[in-house]
């Protein structure tokens, strides 16, 4: 590569501006590759108790519809929770973190999760629908953080790597090709001053 450069003043003074610039952008992209990491550890302690809280909750959901299951017949059941009441819609809202697009869930819930009359029904159902609405409150909670993080985690990666590439490969092959360059150029300054004491020499002779 080196072979191929033109050893001028004017490449020269190109290749500073390159580093220059090289150098900049290295800069931007560490200090969007830190607050990145910042941003995704401060999700990531979100997501941990959260996961934990979600599960709980499931597992309390299974356990009080098992227990309604129990105390009522199949088919008071299912005429109990066959016309819902309660509509849910979700809007999917776009924020920017360090540019990264990531998703704001905002949900929506008209009506009464409680759909049914009490005379063939138990309290268990009831329960257990009011700790399945507490549970999805959570786990939407939750899959807005993971994928938030799954986003962040994703462009880090790519960050990571530009920096790697600019501060391990294209700097130094700058820096390379400058001093290659600055050699050159310093060589031919030494040829021509030797030429010139050379020439002075003819002629006082």
């Amino acid at each position: 590569m080196l072979t191929t450069v033109n050893a001028t003043r004017m490449e020269l003074l190109h290749l500073r501006k390159r580093v220059a610039l090289a150098s900049r952008g290295h800069r931007l992209l560490s200090e969007k590759r830190d607050e990145i990491s910042r941003q995704l550890i401060h999700i990531a302690k979100q997501i941990q108790p959260l996961r934990k809280k979600v599960e709980a909750e499931l597992v309390e959901t299974c356990r009080r519809f098992m227990l309604a299951r129990a105390s009522m017949e199949p088919e008071d059941i299912k005429a109990a929770l066959e016309v819902p009441t309660k509509k849910f819609s979700l809007t999917v809202n776009l924020a920017s973190i360090m540019n990264v697009k990531v998703p704001n869930l905002a949900k929506e819930i008209e009506g009464e999760i409680i759909c049914y009359g009490f005379a063939t029904t138990s309290g268990e159902l009831d329960v257990a629908l009011l700790a399945l609405e507490r549970a999805f409150n959570h786990l939407i909670e939750l899959a807005e953080k993971e994928k938030q993080a799954r986003l962040l985690a994703t462009e880090l990666t790519m960050t990571r790597r530009r920096v790697n590439v600019l501060e391990h490969v294209v700097i130094p092959e700058l820096q390379e090709t400058i001093r290659f360059i600055f050699d050159k150029l310093a060589e031919a300054e030494r040829d021509n001053t030797s030429r010139l004491m050379k020439i002075a020499d003819i002629i006082r002779a």
